[in-house]
């Protein structure tokens, strides 16, 4: 787990648009790590976490005009059932809201990316850190349902 530079880019909604913007990160080999693409009337928001910050800075700096830059908490989660649930239990638990969050598709049995935009990055961190582990494995077992008894 960690903080990255997430990148959100504000785009014309028009075809092409999207393309220009991730050819010329391609083109600069500034891979992206995890993306979510999401629209409105007139605009789309690109929010997406490279593998070298400074590099998709320079990118967007002389390639595209509107973008704004934040912190952001990225983590490794099992591609299973209940793993990003168990983590937005431990923030709820703790009050910290979740802003928005998305993750990448992963290979079934392995692990996926999780990019979490927290109010409390800092005490997001320390909570979810390895050491706190064990407060996710709780929250799991507290969330699961208890059997249900029903009349036969």
């Amino acid at each position: 787990m960690h903080i990255e530079t997430q990148f959100s880019v504000f785009l014309v909604n028009k075809p092409g648009v999207l393309a220009v913007v991730t050819g010329a990160l391609a083109k600069a080999k500034v891979n992206v790590s995890a993306l979510t693409l999401m629209d409105s009337v007139e605009h789309g928001v690109l929010r997406l976490v490279t593998d070298n910050a400074a590099g998709a800075r320079k990118v967007l700096g002389t390639s595209h005009d509107e973008w704004a830059e934040s912190d952001v908490l990225v983590m490794e989660l099992g591609n299973k059932p209940g793993a990003f649930a168990d983590v937005v239990n431990v923030l709820a638990s703790a009050h910290i809201n979740i802003s928005y969050a998305y993750c990448t598709g992963g290979a079934v049995g392995g692990k996926t990316t999780a990019v979490f935009k927290v109010a409390d990055i800092k005490k997001a961190k320390k909570l979810l850190a390895p050491k706190s582990a064990k407060k996710v494995k709780k929250a799991a077992t507290a969330r699961k349902a208890p059997a249900r008894r029903g009349k036969r």
